[in-house]
């Protein structure tokens, strides 16, 4: 897939370029202009090729016509060993987030001692959501936690105010749910395939309009089905806690909620990241639960309709 948006960079309006560590640099909307279609493609990407994306028109929301849907019949590994962005990266001024598989060959997080997983490779690629260059310190320090050469690294950087960065950040409308169940502590093990749907919001040249926008597209109008091995008991219960409105500080356009708390993130409420409204099918007993709603209202509202 790496190889795939690099040999369609014209094509899919993105940059390609080697950085001076020899790694190969993917520029999908700082100064390229990016795509929707580079934005699907980096998304499956971040699933480390074990799911779906796609875009499609849908009448669900009146000024949203565009969807964005996940699935993958591996939502653990996809999501959270893959898609989620826990690797943070640091030199003096540059700070990202690291999503990819390039997470789990290094395994600098916490969470992989709980999932029990480990890949190992030659190549690998990690996408981050960020606006500049990584220095060479970055890319040095991902070469020797993964073991892996410089000139074998791929980073794909994705702006949150570009048209792919966009796309690729709502398309974690599952990731979301993986996450926020994790959480929960809702067992891992029993959660067997996952999908999801939101829309895809219009683009802001202001970072925190974009940021926010492309967080309420999961909020207020990410719909997610889970189906899971499990008591009708605990899916009732995962159905009722895992919606955004059953956070306290749900309520609100992300941007707001973040401004009152003078943009510190861990002031949030964490149990807010989580789409609006969810399926849970108990494959156990053939029960399913739903729980959370939609709200368009909101959606308009963050959207500027």
């Amino acid at each position: 897939m790496v190889d795939l948006l690099i040999a369609n960079a014209s094509a899919i309006k993105v940059g390609v370029s080697q950085h001076a560590t020899g790694a190969t640099i993917v520029d999908a909307g700082i100064v390229a202009q990016g795509s929707l279609e580079a934005g699907v493609l980096i998304a499956k990407i971040c699933m480390g090729g074990l799911g779906q994306v796609s875009l499609s028109e849908s009448t669900q929301f009146k000024h949203s016509p565009v969807m964005i849907a996940v699935q993958t019949e591996y939502p653990v590994l996809a999501c959270l060993a893959s898609q989620y962005a826990g690797w943070a990266l640091s030199h003096e001024k540059f700070f990202s987030l690291g999503s990819g598989p390039a997470r789990a060959i290094a395994k600098r997080e916490d969470l992989f001692k709980e999932l029990s997983y480990q890949d190992s490779a030659q190549k690998t690629v990690l996408v981050l959501e960020t606006d500049k260059i990584p220095p060479a310190e970055i890319i040095e320090k991902v070469a020797r936690d993964t073991n892996i050469k410089t000139a074998n690294l791929t980073f794909i950087l994705t702006p949150t105010k570009s048209l792919a960065g966009a796309t690729q950040i709502v398309a974690r409308v599952l990731e979301v749910a993986l996450h926020k169940l994790h959480t929960l502590h809702f067992p891992l093990e029993a959660v067997v395939s996952g999908s999801g749907s939101a829309p895809l919001p219009p683009n802001s040249p202001d970072f925190l309009t974009a940021m926010g926008r492309t967080n309420d597209a999961i909020l207020f109008g990410g719909f997610v089905q889970l189906h899971v091995k499990c008591t009708d008991a605990e899916a009732e219960k995962l159905a009722r806690e895992l919606p955004s409105n059953a956070s306290k500080d749900y309520g609100k356009p992300f941007a707001d909620v973040f401004k009152a708390v003078n943009m510190d993130f861990y002031q949030i409420d964490p149990l807010l990241f989580s789409p609006a409204k969810v399926n849970i099918t108990n494959l156990t007993t053939g029960n399913s639960f739903v729980g959370g709603e939609l709200n368009e209202s909101l959606l308009n509202q963050s959207f500027g309709y």
